[in-house]
């Protein structure tokens, strides 16, 4: 039984760990662009947008279509780094481990 009791105490240090991670990660952020930097998005280890900036040269009332694929390629690809910096940073504390249900 006492190595039971170690290999809970490991899980408790373990979920204390990934905890703070999650947190400290909701700081840090991703930044995308597209249409040669003309939309940059920037996302949080939360996969949120936390900010969205547009050049006025990108802004065409003819052209709505080009400027709305310009903005989801560039939150597209913000969430995707997003995602990929949380699964790096969880797996440096998972020593690689996928876990379910954590990212």
């Amino acid at each position: 039984m006492k190595g039971m009791g170690n290999m809970m105490k490991q899980a408790q240090q373990l979920q204390s760990k990934m905890m703070k991670m999650q947190e400290e990660l909701g700081d840090r952020t991703v930044e995308s662009a597209s249409g040669g930097g003309m939309v940059n998005v920037v996302a949080n280890g939360k996969q949120q947008i936390v900010s969205i900036r547009i050049e006025k040269e990108v802004v065409d009332p003819e052209d709505v279509e080009m400027l709305q694929d310009l903005i989801m390629a560039a939150v597209n690809d913000a969430i995707t780094k997003s995602q990929e910096m949380v699964s790096s940073e969880m797996g440096k504390i998972t020593g690689g481990m996928s876990i379910p249900g954590l990212m």
